[in-house]
């Protein structure tokens, strides 16, 4: 059983967080912690909530998920927009109806881990119609252009925000719209996450970053033999607004263009690899920035160690 090393003396946690980089073995240990300890495996990475990237998203196969129970994995349409309010929200809903279960949360998104703790700032909903109007009037405008709108609106919004940072900038700009204030005005509004004051054990797998480079690459290979390019093909027939989540998944953009024609299969795979590689630099990055010493680092060999 994994030591109790970052969770509290008083006994054995009410939850496991397992975090770390794509690719890096975070669901295999989950499932293997889950049999041993009658565990429930929660998704905690903002693509596997998406039932239309199965394959993309490298959520676990049928087969993982009838070895043990799996929460919160493909439970999204595509055309949603979910973000870690409601992933907080849903996440809420399952620790009620755990029939005393230990939960392991598993993932790669920060913002997910953190809005089970800290919680998140409140934003307000924002109205369909309200959100249509924006995205209509924004379409095919530079998104350097629209951070220029927001400055006017919401400078000290606008400052914080990248030029570039196209979904931000939009969200900042339907929030101002929505409701006549900057979107800074809500950050001060915390709602407590639910493991709030609960025994946790967390761990962060940080594999040898060579490695973990060539176990990007070859998953996504793989990825494209098993299946992605269809999971693609399906979700661009849709024709789905381009800034949605799923729509940004990390290998969506560059196999949407070989699919229109663009560029050939090969590069397309190039630029998914690339693109996921950059990403799992950003996990490190983040992780070891934003989260707090009571996190363990652990080499996935030397977690699976401690089980035995």
């Amino acid at each position: 059983m994994l030591p109790l090393s970052n969770a509290s003396s008083q006994g054995r946690p009410e939850a496991i967080l397992i975090a770390g980089p794509t690719a890096s073995g975070k669901s295999a240990l989950a499932t293997a912690l889950a049999l041993r300890q009658g565990g429930v495996v929660v998704n905690t990475d903002s693509m596997q909530v998406y039932a239309d990237l199965r394959v993309l998203s490298a959520r676990p196969d049928r087969v993982e998920e009838a070895r043990v129970a799996h929460r919160l994995y493909g439970h999204v349409d595509g055309a949603v927009n979910y973000s870690a309010g409601h992933f907080a929200r849903d996440s809420a809903a399952l620790l009620a109806d755990l029939d005393g279960r230990l939960p392991i949360f598993v993932g790669g998104t920060g913002l997910y881990f953190r809005s089970l703790e800290e919680g998140l700032s409140d934003l307000p909903p924002v109205p369909d119609a309200v959100r249509t109007a924006i995205r209509s009037a924004c379409e095919g405008r530079p998104t350097e252009a629209l951070h220029a709108d927001l400055a006017v609106r919401d400078p000290a919004g606008a400052a914080r925000l990248r030029p570039s940072d196209r979904a931000r900038v939009m969200r900042a700009l339907e929030i101002h719209a929505a409701t006549g204030r900057p979107i800074d005005a809500f950050h001060g509004q915390r709602v407590p996450g639910p493991l709030a004051g609960r025994r946790l054990q967390k761990i962060f797998l940080a594999p040898e970053r060579d490695e973990l480079r060539a176990r990007i690459d070859l998953r996504f290979r793989a990825m494209t033999d098993r299946g992605a390019l269809d999971e693609v093909a399906a979700l661009h027939e849709r024709r789905l607004d381009p800034l949605l989540p799923v729509m940004r998944a990390h290998g969506v953009p560059g196999l949407i263009a070989h699919l229109d024609g663009a560029i050939g299969l090969e590069e397309a795979i190039v630029r998914g690899q690339a693109d996921t590689r950059r990403y799992a630099k950003r996990q490190f990055t983040w992780f070891r920035h934003q989260m707090g010493a009571d996190w363990r680092w652990l080499s996935p060999e030397a977690a699976m160690a401690e089980l035995a």
